[in-house]
């Protein structure tokens, strides 16, 4: 697992890099876990003071994996245990996050980033949510945070509608900080960690609590979504859909 998820600690910075290149860093089960492993055990670590998630060039996250998912549609089982874990990691982690992206961000690689402190985008940057559009439901308390973030009308145009932002687009509707080239986004985002680890830690600590709030009402949303997603995996449109995705892939 090491190979597909590569976890890099330098000074007071974690990075979590997904490396699944040739899928477009679609995310497997055993990356969902090793994800989760990486936020979570850097809560102990008093010296690491911010986390960065990256991807590669060209990709930040596909999404979830073709087949996992596949998988879960001929069985209805819903989102996998690791990937809900991975969500409740994010909701409840309590160092500041920094996101690297560069390329795509389809689905979760887009909903992770509304849980992050501070995003880095690349001109190359492409943020779609094409849940609906596959008879299913937004995840990751993205329809609670997102419509915080963006406002309802930017949020139903990404969640429901399934229309792209492009960088420029993300940065004016709050979902990204900074834009720069894409060669220079991973610099861009471990200067980012860098000011931030800088920062007086009991003053940064209490300031992002407020920001942020409990985290209680995003894990309901979390799980709450969850059992809708569930249920939307067995319903005759997400199989349409699902069916007609194939074909075009085919």
């Amino acid at each position: 697992m090491s190979d597909l998820v590569i976890v890099s600690d330098d000074g007071p910075i974690r990075t979590v890099r997904m490396n699944r290149p040739d899928k477009k860093n679609a995310l497997t089960v055993p990356m969902y876990e090793a994800m989760a492993a990486a936020i979570d055990s850097a809560a102990g670590a008093a010296d690491l003071r911010c986390i960065v998630i990256a991807g590669v060039p060209g990709a930040f996250c596909a999404g979830n994996d073709l087949q996992d998912f596949l998988h879960a549609v001929a069985h209805a089982e819903g989102l996998s245990a690791p990937l809900l874990r991975f969500l409740h990691v994010l909701a409840r982690n309590e160092k500041p996050l920094v996101a690297a992206v560069s390329g795509l961000a389809v689905g979760i690689g887009t909903t992770m980033l509304l849980h992050c402190d501070h995003v880095v985008a690349g001109t190359d940057a492409l943020f779609s949510t094409p849940f609906v559009h596959l008879g299913l439901v937004p995840e990751a308390a993205s329809s609670l945070l997102a419509p915080q973030r963006l406002g309802h009308a930017r949020a139903f145009s990404l969640l429901a509608m399934g229309r792209p932002l492009d960088a420029a687009e993300a940065r004016a509707c709050g979902i990204v900080n900074t834009v720069v080239a894409p060669a220079e986004v991973e610099a861009e985002a471990k200067k980012a960690a860098l000011q931030i680890a800088s920062l007086p830690a009991k003053a940064l600590a209490v300031t992002r609590r407020l920001l942020r709030g409990p985290p209680d009402d995003v894990i309901a949303r979390i799980d709450q979504e969850a059992e809708l997603f569930k249920a939307q995996l067995g319903s005759p449109e997400a199989r349409a859909a699902f069916e007609a995705f194939l074909g075009r892939k085919k």
